[in-house]
C-alpha cells in the first residue's frame, strides 16, 4: 500500500475506505473561531461543522482553531503542515475502524506567536460564535467562593498588558472592545467543555474580569453577547504512537496526529445565539429551552462514572478503563452507584431513558478498542471533583440520602493522592494542585478527615457530619483492608437498596 501525507494535495490519493471532505474548503469562511484544538473538540464539534459544510449553503461557518497556550504549540504545527487536515478514527464496539478526513477547521492561528492575529480574528465581523474547549481548570473558578480568582498571576498580567494577553479572558475582552469600537455586531461565546451551567460561569468569569480590568465595556457585553449552555459527550481518548501507526498501516495514511474516539456522540445546546448559527439540527445536534436537566445527567452519570472507575481501577493496578471497568467488582460497583446515589437527583429528562442510557454507559466504557488511559480520565480530578461528584453528595445529603459509595470514592481519591497503588507501583498524577494534595493526603494518614480540609476542592463539606464519618470510615477500611475487598463488601452489603 502507498503512503501519503495529510495534505490537500493528497486528499484524492487516499483509499477509497477513508471519508474525506466533498466540499470545497476553498470557499468555506471562518465563521467560528474555537480555542482550544484538542482532540475532544476534533471529534467533536469540527466533526459536526465538517458534516454540515457538505451543504454548500453552510459555507460560511468554517472554524478557525487557536493554539492558546504554548503547550499548544503540537496542535498548530500539525494543522499547519497538513493544512487544516487530520484523520477522526471510530472505533466501534465490534472493533470495526471508520476512517474520515475531517476539513472544516479552514484557519489555524498560534496565540503566543501573535496575540493581535487572534484578537483580530475573534472580533472579524465575519465571526459570528466562539466556542471554548479549555478544560474545567480553564475557568478562572475559585471553587471555595465560587467567584473569579483575582490573584491569579496570569490574571493580574493580562489587565496591565492588554496587548499580549495570556488568559482566555484577556482574549475575549480585547477582541470585544474591537467589536465594540468598530461597531460590529455582537458575538456568541459557547463553552464546549465539562461543567454544569458552562454557558452561565463563562459569562460570570468573563464579566468579572471585565468589570476589573476595563469596566467601560461591560454595558456592551451584556448587551451584544450571547452565553447559551451546552452539554457535550463523545468519549475521545489520548491519541498514542501506535494509533498513527495503524492508520499508517491500514489505511496509507501519514497523519502526525489522528484523533481516536468512540462511535456514540451528543451535543445538546441551548438555542441563543445572539449573531445566528448554523443548522447543526441537520447533523443531529439537539436544541432546547433548558439543557440543565440533560446536563447534570451527563456530570452525574458519565463524568462521575469515568472518575469512579479510573480512582478505583488506578488503586487496583489498572491502567485503561475497559480494564478496570470489566473487572466485575468494580463494574458492579458503578452500576450501583449511578442507580443508588445519582439517579435519584436527576429529573425533568423528557425523551431519556435513563436505564438504557446507564447500560450504554458501561457498554461505552468497556470497548476494548478504545483503550481510555486511566492517567487521563484522572487528570486533574480536583477540578472535576466539584463538578462531577460533589454536587451528587450535597444533594444527597440534603434528601438524607444513601452517600457512602461517594464517600468511599473520595476517600479512595485521598489515597490515590499518595501517589502509589496498592501494587506498590507509582501512579502518573497529573493535576495543578497535585503538590497540595499529597501533602493533605500525608496529612490524612494521621487523621483522615484532614484530607477534607482542602476548601478550594471541598468548600464547607467538610462541616457535614454525616459525610466526614463516611469518609473517615471508608478511608480506614480501604487502609485496613484494600480497594478490592472493600468494592466486595459494599456490592453484598444488603443495606444498598435499589
Amino acid at each position: 500500500m502507498e503512503h501519503y501525507k495529510l495534505n490537500s494535495g493528497n486528499l484524492n490519493k487516499l483509499s477509497a475506505g477513508v471519508s474525506i471532505p466533498k466540499y470545497n474548503r476553498e470557499n468555506v469562511k471562518t465563521g467560528i473561531v474555537h480555542v482550544g484544538v484538542g482532540g475532544f473538540h476534533r471529534a467533536h464539534e469540527a466533526m459536526y461543522l465538517d458534516q454540515l459544510l457538505h451543504d454548500e449553503s453552510n459555507a460560511n461557518w468554517g472554524i478557525c482553531g487557536v493554539a492558546l497556550l504554548n503547550f499548544d504549540q503540537k496542535i498548530y504545527n500539525t494543522l499547519k503542515d497538513q493544512d487544516g487536515l487530520y484523520t477522526l478514527v471510530v472505533k466501534e464496539l465490534d472493533g470495526t475502524l471508520t476512517k474520515r478526513v475531517i476539513g472544516s477547521i479552514v484557519e489555524y492561528l498560534f496565540a503566543p506567536d501573535s496575540p493581535k492575529a487572534v484578537i483580530d480574528k475573534m472580533a472579524h465581523p465575519d465571526v459570528k460564535i466562539i466556542t471554548l474547549t479549555i478544560t474545567e481548570g480553564g475557568y478562572n473558578l475559585n471553587e471555595a467562593t465560587g467567584g473569579f480568582n483575582f490573584d491569579n498571576p496570569q490574571i493580574i498580567h493580562d489587565s496591565k498588558n492588554t496587548d499580549s494577553p495570556i488568559t482566555i479572558f484577556g482574549y475575549l475582552t480585547q477582541a470585544l472592545k474591537l467589536r465594540k469600537e468598530q461597531n460590529t455586531a455582537g458575538v456568541t461565546i459557547l463553552s464546549c467543555d465539562n461543567i454544569e451551567g458552562n454557558g452561565d460561569v463563562t459569562k460570570k468569569m468573563l464579566l468579572s474580569y471585565i468589570e476589573f480590568a476595563q469596566p467601560d465595556l461591560l454595558d456592551w457585553v451584556k448587551d451584544n453577547v450571547s452565553f447559551p449552555n451546552s452539554m457535550v459527550d463523545r468519549i475521545t481518548p489520548a491519541t498514542i504512537p501506535a494509533d498513527i501507526a495503524e492508520l499508517k498501516e491500514v489505511s496509507g495514511i501519514e497523519d502526525q496526529w489522528p484523533v481516536v474516539c468512540e462511535s456514540f456522540q451528543q451535543w445538546v445546546i441551548e438555542d441563543e445565539f445572539i449573531a445566528g448559527r448554523p443548522n447543526l439540527e441537520a447533523v443531529g445536534v439537539q436544541f432546547v429551552k433548558n439543557v440543565a436537566p440533560y446536563e447534570k445527567m451527563k456530570l452525574g452519570l458519565l463524568n462521575a462514572g469515568h472518575s469512579v472507575v479510573g480512582i478505583l481501577g488506578s488503586l487496583m493496578g489498572y491502567s485503561t478503563i475497559d480494564e478496570a471497568v470489566t473487572d466485575p467488582n468494580i463494574g458492579t460497583f458503578l452500576a450501583n452507584y449511578l442507580d443508588v446515589e445519582v439517579t435519584p437527583i436527576l429529573r425533568d429528562l423528557e425523551g431519556m431513558d435513563l436505564t438504557a442510557y446507564k447500560q450504554t454507559l458501561i457498554n461505552r466504557f468497556s470497548n476494548i478498542y478504545i483503550k481510555d488511559q486511566i492517567d487521563r480520565i484522572c487528570s486533574e480530578t480536583s477540578a472535576k471533583m466539584p463538578k462531577f461528584i460533589l454536587p451528587t453528595v450535597q444533594e444527597q445529603l440534603k434528601g438524607d440520602k444513601a452517600i457512602s459509595l461517594a464517600s468511599f470514592v473520595i476517600a479512595a481519591w485521598a489515597v490515590y493522592s499518595l501517589g502509589f497503588n496498592e501494587k506498590k507501583e507509582a501512579i502518573n498524577i497529573k493535576d495543578a494542585l497535585q503538590e497540595t494534595l499529597l501533602a493533605q493526603a500525608k496529612l490524612a494518614q494521621e487523621y483522615p478527615k484532614n484530607f477534607l480540609e482542602l476548601e478550594e476542592v471541598f468548600g464547607n463539606l467538610s462541616k457535614s457530619e454525616i459525610f466526614s464519618d463516611a469518609f473517615a470510615k471508608a478511608y480506614q477500611n480501604i487502609v485496613s483492608f484494600g480497594v478490592e475487598k472493600c468494592i466486595i463488601e459494599l456490592n453484598n452489603n444488603l443495606l444498598i437498596e435499589k
